[in-house]
């Protein structure tokens, strides 16, 4: 299938190109492992305390180093991302671990026995620094055999080409029209130090396409570069190179190939040496560049991210599109027809970002769309001239795939 961002005349009417997409394999770091310093303080970690010296009675844990963890969704927002829940238990005494989070002392009765107020299921545990023993609604988990659970970001390279141009020009495979690719961003939560990878870091891709089909190719470069450029960013991040030196090599990769007036390069510069520094992957750093330009269209949020059921981080998932415009169709366009009733975008986990078909492009009614969105980005020009232009794209379009 080819799959197309954007359809002009014949000439740019199956392009190889147009199966556009890198296929991402840097899935972030599983925190199967303790977590580095600069993440414990960030995402407000507690930190397990040292070893102690047995109490009396008590007996030193079997393995001091093993790690437990233990969350709680203090907000009932539906995940435990925020500061403070999400702690290292501390180890006791007895064996045990003691969650911090909600941890209250017990109180004794008359005849000195401790109890929770927390209620009876839960155990007194004494502490290592000796006191009123405490317990904690929370349970406490070796991350070692109990690991933290992540989900890899979207993986939508894009549907391959299935067929090229014959001699007159004419797109002998399947043709999708303002297709699109599924992709993801994360908001503040412990995968990402609390970072918001979905910020919004000002219009950074120019859809500058207007009226002129002849940037048609250009507008292709274009994302093919910022996938690239994003590329090229992490690969010399982590070869050792500055945030700095990492940004300009990812903007390098960007403007190679196509008009540089497309990207903000300031804005591109400040936005990548901002990712670089955050827990954002690559995936990340694609969407909020896309999604900031007004290229995506937000579907909802799944939990990426979890720990003995309880969700740790969110991420949002999205579908991007070559072109504002592209996606200003698509959103207005799927309600119109019968064949993405009770199904516009598929999931937030698996977005369904596929393009028109040749047939339902045909039977869209552009007359109910509102462009205005789009009009402000292009030159001044009255709606109904554009209305008309775009009439006559739509017309040139269907001469050149149904001659």
């Amino acid at each position: 299938m080819t799959r197309l961002w954007y359809l002009g005349p014949r000439a740019a009417a199956c392009m190889v190109a147009l199966g556009i997409g890198i296929g991402l394999s840097w899935h972030g770091t599983a925190l199967a492992q303790p977590l580095p310093q600069q993440q414990i303080q960030a995402a407000g970690l507690v930190e397990p305390q040292p070893e102690p010296d047995p109490a009396p009675g008590g007996e030193t844990p079997s393995d001091p180093q093993s790690l437990q963890l233990c969350a709680a969704d203090l907000n009932g927002n539906g995940d435990a991302a925020d500061p403070g829940e999400t702690a290292y238990c501390t180890p006791t005494p007895s064996g045990q671990f003691l969650c911090p989070i909600q941890e209250v002392d017990c109180v004794a009765d008359a005849a000195g026995q401790y109890s929770c107020p927390l209620g009876p299921q839960l155990a007194c545990i004494a502490k290592t620094t000796g006191g009123v023993p405490a317990c904690s609604p929370n349970q406490c988990a070796d991350i070692k055999t109990n690991p933290i659970v992540d989900e890899p970001p979207i993986a939508d390279p894009g549907t391959e080409p299935d067929g090229g141009m014959d001699a007159e020009g004419n797109c002998m495979g399947t043709i999708e029209i303002f297709s699109g690719r599924g992709m993801r961003c994360r908001p503040p939560g412990l995968s990402t130090t609390l970072s918001n990878c979905c910020k919004d870091k000002g219009k950074i891709v120019k859809d500058g396409m207007g009226s002129s089909l002849s940037s048609i190719s250009t507008k292709i470069a274009v994302a093919k570069g910022v996938f690239n450029g994003m590329k090229a960013a992490y690969a010399a991040f982590q070869a050792g190179a500055t945030a700095s030196q990492a940004a300009n090599a990812g903007l390098n990769a960007l403007v190679v190939g196509f008009d540089p007036t497309s990207i903000a390069v300031s804005l591109a510069i400040n936005f990548m040496i901002d990712f670089l520094f955050s827990g954002c992957d690559q995936q990340d750093m694609e969407t909020a560049m896309l999604r900031s330009s007004g290229f995506c269209h937000e579907i909802g949020s799944y939990c990426t991210s979890s720990f003995l059921g309880i969700c740790l981080q969110k991420a949002r998932g999205h579908c991007c599109f070559n072109t504002k415009l592209g996606r200003i169709i698509q959103e207005q366009g799927r309600p119109q027809l019968k064949s993405f009733n009770g199904n516009l975008w598929g999931t937030a986990k698996k977005p369904m970002c596929r393009g028109f078909t040749p047939e339902e492009f045909q039977a869209l009614d552009f007359s109910k769309m509102d462009l205005s969105e789009y009009y402000a980005d292009i030159e001044a020009r009255a709606q109904s001239d554009i209305q008309i232009d775009m009439k006559e794209r739509v017309d040139a379009y269907l001469n050149a795939v149904k001659p």
